[in-house]
């Protein structure tokens, strides 16, 4: 299907049926036959940055905050522009979006997805935000792009890694730029066939919500295929902290390998405990014990410290990259904040300029303008090479790093090295792929 066609088939004209003869929420501006949630009427236009300040995840969240102040500083014309001197679009000129100047507000997820529906609500209703963007959970990144779809107004998701994301849970006025879970598997996967082998015995320690999930899923079919057998899945609480109770079990379980499908504060502590169980030591049939984190951050192994030594993982970008546009969003942001990006800020600091840049293209802050504007939208620049925004669900396919922990850092922040840049075509599949199936994105919607 034509991105044309998918287009119009999604896209659902302000005014639809239902609405006549009642008053319009307080949310709405009505100045036009067209209007929409939270259209902008004045000088400015604000946006709404959600994300985790206290939690599990609360360092990458602080890390997005970062970098959702640079981007709004750039898109305001302050600084040096970072990415927007690289980015492969040339419409954002430094004066806002559409010269409006952008404000902005915050709230805290505490990644916990009730928590972070209230906040986007607040933002919406309260502050008139028009678009929400954030979050380092799948399950809040899920409960807020829900949200937004019934609101009317845009969500471009922060760090979301389930497939359920852009799969059973997409909608139509949400967009991912962060990779996911099969992405993860694809690329891994014969990294570690390679290290490893295929006669090897996985043991999954998994974070017990939707992220954690369909990432096990997807690791352990894609090791599976290469000949791993898969003893145990386990399952852990988010909030947990200790996770002794949990790698015990390992020991006895015959396994060789422990697959980490945690994130953030619960990666830190369940790959300390296993390394204080003294795991890494084991020989187990046969084999040197081995440990895999499927999803990393540079954030996680300042946590982990020396733990990481050694212990593969995918991530979506890392800031030793050469390309100009790493180049130009490192210097920007090391010049603002006197360290590197995460994954964290890079994939939020590239959500919105690309918001900016959709409204740009479009000439309109009306979120149905946007989603046409984005849907099958190729780019390059931001620091992933050549990017598209597929129409059928929303879901960028970009290149997928590989990395480990390194054995000689050098600094606090050079704790991770790219082994494998996998090219977008390894991690790609079909929009009605088994692991994304269901759900409907559905038709776009401008108001509440």
């Amino acid at each position: 299907m034509s991105k044309s066609e998918v287009s119009r088939r999604r896209v659902l004209k302000s005014g639809a049926a239902g609405t006549a003869g009642l008053a319009l929420p307080t949310i709405f501006t009505a100045s036009s036959a067209t209007a929409f949630t939270n259209e902008p009427t004045g000088g400015t236009v604000t946006l709404g940055f959600n994300v985790p300040q206290t939690g599990p995840y609360a360092d990458e969240g602080a890390d997005e905050l970062r970098a959702y102040q640079l981007a709004v500083e750039h898109l305001n014309g302050g600084g040096d522009g970072g990415m927007m001197n690289t980015f492969s679009s040339k419409v954002l000129q430094g004066n806002g979006i559409l010269g409006k100047k952008i404000e902005f507000v915050t709230g805290d997820t505490q990644t916990k997805s009730d928590a972070a529906r209230a906040s986007a609500k607040s933002m919406i209703e309260k502050d008139g935000a028009v678009m929400i963007t954030g979050g380092s959970s799948s399950g809040v990144a899920i409960a807020v792009q829900g949200l937004c779809q019934e609101a009317g107004v845009i969500f471009m998701a922060g760090l979301t890694h389930s497939n359920d994301t852009t799969g059973k849970d997409k909608k139509a006025n949400g967009f991912r730029h962060f990779f996911n879970g099969y992405m993860s598997g694809a690329a891994l996967a014969p990294v570690l066939k390679n290290l490893y082998g295929t006669d090897r015995t996985a043991y999954h320690l998994t974070a017990d919500y939707t992220w954690g999930w369909t990432q096990e899923e997807s690791i352990a079919a894609a090791t599976e295929s290469l000949g791993w057998q898969t003893t145990n899945k386990v399952r852990t609480p988010l909030a947990a902290t200790d996770f002794s109770s949990y790698i015990a079990p390992v020991l006895n379980s015959g396994a060789d390998v422990l697959v980490l499908n945690h994130y953030g504060g619960n990666m830190v502590n369940s790959l300390t405990n296993a390394v204080q169980f003294g795991l890494r030591d084991k020989v187990v049939n046969g084999k040197n014990f081995e440990i895999v984190v499927p999803l990393y951050s540079r954030l996680m192994a300042k946590g982990a410290g020396a733990n990481v030594k050694g212990i593969h993982g995918s991530t979506n970008w890392h800031w030793t990259l050469q390309d100009e546009g790493s180049k130009a969003f490192v210097r920007s942001f090391g010049t603002k904040y006197g360290f590197p990006p995460s994954q964290a800020a890079h994939t939020v600091y590239c959500q919105t300029l690309l918001y900016a840049d959709a409204v740009a293209r479009a000439g309109s802050f009306n979120p149905c303008a946007v989603v046409e504007a984005l849907e099958g939208y190729e780019f390059d620049g931001l620091g992933n090479g050549p990017t598209l925004y597929r129409a059928e669900d929303h879901q960028c396919f970009k290149d997928v790093l590989v990395v480990r922990g390194k054995e000689n850092p050098t600094s606090e922040f050079d704790l991770l090295e790219v082994v494998e840049v996998t090219p977008a075509a390894q991690v790609s599949y079909a929009p009605d792929h088994p692991m994304f199936a269901g759900g409907d994105l559905g038709a776009c919607n401008s108001s509440a």
